[in-house]
């Protein structure tokens, strides 16, 4: 499996595999793995609690033009748009062979172990890249398009979490959502397009709640000043809530809450990331018939073209998410200014 490589100051030029292409990155969000890796604990050590390997450029939420095609790719020609996944299968371990390819044995993750697209230039297995023609035409306007479809990626990882792994909700279910970073946003959009009855968010920043308001929610409260579970119980008349979605990364203050507001049947999904213990009241889950779910990345099973569609045909706009654009020498005052947590998307953008 060939490594993705970038084309960046002080680094030789990288050539492309024959299965590969090089892309010439347009856009590319600062993620809050970005966030976790600037900031640090007492001791010094990174926040983020994933796979790594170092030194690695970061930057994995992209979107780019083809500026050159291995001599064995066959669906892509120079010129095309495209968003790219950030996981790296191998597609050949036992995870990759049984379809679980977020769970590859042999995983790299663009950004993480290997260069990522705080660059000019990466190349990248053709496999992983999509198309992204349908978005443009939605738009109407290039640049907004290479933005737009730069958030992709962290929009798949929700719709991974919400509707692969957790198996989605029927239309009129309530939704919940706690943290509204991007990640959480993208859950609330992909709520609303889903056909959620009542979206309830919770969040610490103002901006991003009026921002959670923007994409969809119905009601957005700051959990420091209510209790979570008691609205939510006020709200469904005493039946709770039937899916809630843990964005915030801070699951030891976030899914207690959830438990005591889940609904008969109700589901618990787990997507932030945090190092830590969680106290889980199981007798909660038996008698409700609850059930709690991981997940982790957004590769496989319609995820990305599924994203796709549904932004082309206008069911999911999350462009007003984008709040802030820098240049790529910039990037780590972009990544920097996302530590404030008050931004829902910041652009980089690097041609």
């Amino acid at each position: 499996m060939a490594t993705p490589q970038i084309r960046s100051p002080g680094k030789p030029d990288p050539k492309i595999e024959p299965e590969q292409i090089l892309l010439e990155v347009q856009a590319c969000g600062v993620c809050g793995s970005d966030m976790h890796f600037y900031e640090t604990d007492e001791d010094d050590y990174i926040l983020y609690p994933g796979l790594t390997k170092f030194p690695s450029i970061l930057g994995h939420e992209l979107s780019g033009k083809v500026a050159e095609v291995g001599k064995d790719v066959a669906d892509l020609k120079v010129g095309d748009m495209v968003t790219v996944e950030e996981m790296i299968w191998c597609g050949h371990c036992i995870p990759c062979r049984n379809g679980y390819p977020n769970h590859c044995t042999n995983l790299e993750e663009i950004g993480f172990t290997i260069d990522g697209a705080f660059a000019n230039y990466l190349t990248i297995g053709a496999k992983f890249a999509w198309k992204i023609d349908a978005i443009a035409e939605r738009f109407g306007d290039e640049k907004k398009a290479y933005e737009v479809a730069a958030l992709t990626e962290p929009t798949c990882v929700s719709y991974n979490a919400m509707f692969e792994r957790a198996g989605g909700f029927r239309p009129g279910h309530y939704v919940s959502v706690f943290g509204t970073g991007p990640i959480g946003l993208a859950a609330v959009g992909l709520a609303e397009a889903a056909g959620a009855g009542m979206i309830v968010a919770f969040e610490v920043s103002p901006e991003r709640r009026k921002l959670a308001k923007q994409v969809g929610a119905d009601y957005v409260y700051d959990p420091r000043e209510v209790d979570p579970a008691e609205v939510l119980m006020e709200l469904s008349k005493g039946e709770g809530f039937n899916f809630h979605v843990e964005a915030a990364g801070v699951p030891h203050l976030t899914v207690p809450e959830m438990v005591k507001s889940l609904a008969i049947n109700g589901k618990v999904v787990q997507i932030g990331r945090a190092a830590q213990d969680v106290p889980l009241y199981l007798e909660t889950f038996q008698v409700r018939r609850g059930q709690f779910f991981g997940a982790q990345g957004h590769s496989g099973h319609e995820t990305f073209p599924n994203v796709i569609r549904m932004v082309a045909a206008g069911r999911l706009d999350l462009s007003p998410i984008i709040t802030a654009h820098y240049g790529l020498d910039d990037t780590v005052k972009a990544i920097a200014q996302s530590t404030q947590r008050r931004d829902g998307k910041i652009m980089v953008l690097p041609n």
